[in-house]
């Protein structure tokens, strides 16, 4: 490979495995731009299978892009769209290669993006969702894939939250039980894993903590401790679990003598009249 030893140590081929050399470079459509040394085989080159070379040679000759979007070598097409004007685009939307269609996802506008909504592959989507308008993202709520409805649920507002509370990925009901509102928070109670009682333990209102401090989660229970009432934190000195015990016990002690005072005489008024 001569002088075109090639960068990163890996061999020089095209996409059909054919190796490159200075001596095939006559033929290629830019031969006249590696004589005036614009390009080199091994570092800056678009007919290379490797994607590093290709994207060097589109970085520095963007207005050759637009030539390439048709290239047999989906690498070639890609990398081409990241360069390219951008009303030549929409074809490539149907690009019979994903990785062509995540950089036109990454591209196009809103007008057309909605349109990559039910692309077939996950990856799209996943780009899609990150990109679209929050108006539009509604739809994605049923999505096949879990990342994109985790997305969903971190972009959509409070609002639409509830229709993912049921979603049956763990991951999804983490991201709505980070975000959702009463009175819809309530619902987070009757989730089955443990991981979303907890976030529902960290954030419902602290006089409603007596909801879960008989959860069957003793980590529920020990978030409860963290930031209950009195009365609650009394009941949970008493748990089965002694890290939730002894956490209760230790909010207690740190309670200002005041706060202590105060309730001692408010019992004391209560007990005789």
């Amino acid at each position: 490979m001569n002088s075109a030893a090639a960068a990163d140590d890996i061999p020089c081929h095209d996409w059909q495995g054919v190796p490159i050399t200075a001596a095939t470079c006559g033929g290629c459509a830019h031969a006249e731009l590696r004589r005036a040394g614009g390009c080199e085989p091994g570092r800056s080159c678009m007919q290379d299978a490797y994607a590093r070379r290709i994207d060097r040679f589109f970085r520095t000759h963007r207005a050759l892009a637009n030539q390439h979007l048709a290239h047999p070598y989906f690498e070639v097409r890609a990398i081409a769209a990241r360069h390219a004007d951008l009303f030549r685009l929409p074809p490539l939307m149907a690009d019979p290669d994903e990785t062509v269609r995540l950089q036109v996802a990454l591209r196009v506008p809103q007008r057309l993006l909605r349109q990559m909504r039910a692309d077939p592959h996950r990856e799209v989507r996943i780009r899609v969702a990150h990109r679209i308008d929050v108006a539009d993202l509604a739809s994605m709520i049923d999505d096949p894939d879990y990342q994109v409805r985790c997305i969903a649920a971190q972009r959509l507002p409070e609002a639409l939250l509830p229709r993912l509370l049921a979603d049956a990925d763990l991951q999804v009901r983490l991201e709505v039980a980070r975000r959702i509102g009463l009175p819809a928070m309530w619902r987070l109670l009757e989730d089955p894993a443990p991981e979303v009682r907890r976030i529902a333990a960290q954030r419902l209102p602290e006089p409603a903590l007596g909801l879960l401090a008989h959860d069957p989660d003793w980590t529920v229970r020990w978030e409860v401790a963290g930031r209950a009432a009195e009365p609650v934190l009394t009941l949970l000195l008493h748990d089965a679990e002694p890290e939730v015990s002894r956490h209760a016990a230790e909010r207690l002690a740190a309670r200002p003598a005041a706060v202590v005072m105060v309730k001692t005489v408010e019992r004391a008024e209560a007990t005789h009249g």
